[in-house]
């Protein structure tokens, strides 16, 4: 691997973990296209999933004392009785037909909460069941469990300090069994290694960076960022 490809590398994996950092979410969107492109599937996905499981427990580390427990507990037991409904899905449901409603609800839901001078609040954290169920047979089938849970949070109305803390709580635990999915895949090639080594210090300044941002943005702010990337969560998903 050249010294070009490992600074592009490191230049993208900055970027989408300070959007990580700062959000609580969406490094996948700014990563994935980028790292494709440059390194190719079978790397980028591993790295993308080692570099989450590392932002995750760095945020918490500092931040934990913010997480939303009751919901958050909630939401990966959920989510874990999903997902071997989401496998059985993978080998039934054509997958560019799911990803194609997921993008439009997401596009539907971000534009609509952009628009609208006030959106609706959830007050029962149970029904973070729903939603973590949804997430979790999302992620089993199609690797996409977190905008459901990113919904959740905007719908509780959280500031963005316990929004990012409390992902990173359900983040945590889904991502680690991601994670063990693809070593057992034999995934973790010597050239993913190799590339995460090298963007540990980037992880570690992006999170202190992102850190700041997060406690700058006011709750408004905040949840016009959180639509604004859901719509191009969605429209991604779309093409």
């Amino acid at each position: 691997m050249t010294p070009t490809i490992v600074a592009v590398v490191l230049a993208v994996m900055f970027v989408a973990a300070f959007v990580r950092s700062a959000l609580g979410f969406g490094e996948a969107v700014i990563g994935m296209p980028l790292l494709v492109l440059v390194v190719g599937l079978p790397v980028a996905t591993p790295l993308l999933g080692l570099a989450g499981f590392a932002m995750s427990s760095t945020i918490l580390v500092r931040s934990w004392r913010q997480v939303d427990v009751k919901s958050v507990w909630r939401l990966i037991v959920s989510a874990l009785a999903g997902i071997p409904i989401g496998l059985f899905f993978l080998t039934k449901a054509p997958e560019a037909i799911t990803e194609r409603v997921l993008g439009i609800v997401l596009i539907g839901f971000g534009l609509y909460n952009l628009a609208a001078p006030k959106m609706p609040e959830l007050q029962d954290e149970r029904l973070a069941f729903i939603f973590g169920f949804v997430g979790g047979v999302l992620g089993g089938a199609y690797n996409t469990s977190g905008p459901t849970a990113v919904v959740y949070g905007a719908l509780r109305h959280w500031p963005p300090q316990r929004f990012r803390a409390t992902l990173q709580g359900y983040f945590l635990p889904t991502g680690l069994a991601i994670l063990i999915g693809q070593g057992a895949a034999g995934l973790w090639t010597p050239d993913v290694l190799r590339l995460f080594a090298y963007t540990l210090p980037v992880l570690l300044l992006s999170a202190y960076l992102g850190g700041k941002a997060n406690r700058r943005l006011s709750g408004g702010q905040f949840r016009r960022v959180i639509y604004g990337v859901l719509v191009l969560m969605g429209a991604l998903l779309l093409v």
